[in-house]
């Protein structure tokens, strides 16, 4: 059973009890049900807050909202959405503290990855979007045939399915609505479990920027629910497209039923990034950017660096320069990193347990450092060498604060070991030579390469996405706007 009601959440910070209830978002209201499940703060294990969990019904409530809302949406001005994406990212500021707290309480991250990437990333994005709204146009192509003439418009979709994960909230959340609101869709915003709050905080800063009832829906559901929920919004006949930001293993299953009801996608999956250090490198750059890269946010981004792959040259200097950039950014004397439940540490350890027994060495780290005592959920960051194919962390993404480190005699060599992955999404070469650097960078199979800066690079005007099994299509800039927009040619005869 669901209640609709409007009082569900204040913007009250990161405070809340275990008794909360953090609702669904649909057709303007919120909206309460008998059904719900608890959320857990990672750093302590405790339940904060509980969400409301979507039924089918709710599924298709919001369904018809989005529907019964794109007529009139889709035929606003420009100016009036492009004004609602600047008074969403004022209100996206001014509220950051509070969003921050949410983020850094359901997630376990830090305050750099979230108030000071997160929140302004998102804040960016969304005046980035303002700006482009008006560039949106047709064309008047010239016929073949005297007398004939054509236009080719550009038209929303109609109702358009974003489903993002936990790690990275507010800007994998805002993209996955914000390029289609603006491009003149409705919207279903798909929470994952892990941080409701911060996506019910998503809609919330739409509703109060002013965006019409129904435009932008959020639900989230329990985990046994998923299959049931997720195949319903797809196969619906209103919903018209579908993006999905998360593993390659779910979005295999989203692909794979968005293409039996031969609906188009858009897929940001996994990674399995490489860092190439060239013989050349500034070795005190490259370490600091590459621990970074590995363990920024536990390891837990898409765009985190799996591999480092070092000139055996300068492989003893750069391993002493790691070594102290890991012990200055991630000391022993602090905290744990935190991952957002035991199973990451489960599963780093295993992948770690399996190198070791398989011949793989432990360069930098220790399980001895991870003491259960402390929380299942903390795990210090971990350099294992000596991998080989046989072992299950060289083709496996870890998402967590492990890293393999690998030793080559050439370019060529590298290149071919950051080929060596069936995933693509993004790649960090370092070297003080931009033609080489360049060079690698074209013959490396990644939706994105960055030289002499780490692995996770993402910004509003630059295109985002991979390739092989990372994914296909691009959200952000120009071609975020194309994605959201398909064409109509209409011809006439004098």
């Amino acid at each position: 059973m669901s209640t609709n009601g409007t009082n569900g959440t204040s913007h009250d910070g990161a405070n809340g009890s275990s008794e909360q209830i953090i609702p669904l978002q649909i057709n303007g209201h919120e909206v309460k049900t008998s059904t719900t499940f608890d959320v857990v703060d990672p750093s302590t294990g405790k339940v904060i807050w509980k969400s409301a969990s979507a039924s089918n019904e709710d599924a298709v409530n919001a369904i018809e909202a989005a529907q019964a809302a794109f007529p009139a949406w889709s035929k606003t001005k420009p100016a009036k959405r492009r004004d609602i994406m600047l008074k969403a990212a004022e209100i996206l500021q001014s509220r950051a503290e509070e969003l921050g707290g949410y983020m850094m309480t359901e997630t376990g991250s830090q305050a750099p990855f979230a108030t000071g990437f997160n929140i302004p990333t998102s804040v960016e994005m969304l005046k980035d979007i303002a700006g482009r709204i008006v560039t949106i146009a047709g064309s008047v192509p010239v016929c073949g045939e005297e007398g004939t003439n054509a236009i080719v418009y550009k038209e929303p979709y109609g109702v358009v399915l974003g489903i993002a994960p936990w790690n990275a909230p507010y800007i994998l959340g805002f993209r996955a609505i914000a390029y289609a609101l603006a491009t003149g869709n409705t919207t279903i915003l798909k929470a994952p479990e892990f941080s409701p709050r911060c996506y019910w905080a998503i809609g919330s800063v739409f509703q109060e920027a002013g965006l019409p009832a129904g435009c932008l829906n959020v639900l989230a559901h329990r985990t046994q629910d998923a299959a049931a929920i997720t195949t319903l919004l797809i196969e619906h006949p209103a919903v018209k497209k579908i993006n999905f930001t998360g593993s390659t293993h779910v979005g295999g299953i989203i692909a794979a039923a968005a293409g039996k009801a031969l609906k188009p996608v858009l897929m940001e999956l996994g990674g399995k990034a490489s860092a190439i250090v060239l013989a050349d490198a500034d070795l005190q750059k490259a370490a600091t950017q590459c621990a970074l890269g590995a363990f920024f946010h536990s390891g837990q981004v898409c765009m985190a660096t799996e591999r480092i792959i070092v000139h055996s040259s300068i492989a003893a200097a750069f391993s002493t320069h790691f070594a102290t950039a890991i012990s200055t950014i991630f000391p022993a004397s602090g905290p744990a990193p935190i991952l957002v439940s035991p199973a990451g540490v489960k599963k780093n350890h295993a992948l770690v347990t399996d190198a070791l027994a398989k011949g793989a060495r432990l360069a930098i780290g220790s399980f001895d450092d991870d003491a259960p005592s402390t929380s299942s959920t903390r795990m210090r960051p971990l350099v294992v060498s000596h991998v080989s194919q046989a072992m299950d962390l060289y083709h496996t993404e870890s998402f967590g604060p492990t890293v393999a480190l690998f030793v080559v005699d050439s370019d060529a060599e590298a290149v071919a070991l950051a080929n060596d992955t069936e995933y693509g999404l993004t790649c960090a070469v370092f070297t003080e030579d931009l033609r080489r650097g360049l060079a690698v960078a074209r013959e490396v199979e990644s939706g994105a390469v960055h030289v002499n800066s780490m692995t996770i690079h993402d910004e509003p005007g630059l295109p985002h996405g991979g390739v092989k099994k990372s994914g296909f299509g691009r959200f952000n800039a120009a071609q975020g706007f194309e994605e959201f927009l398909r064409s109509k040619t209409v011809t006439w005869r004098d």
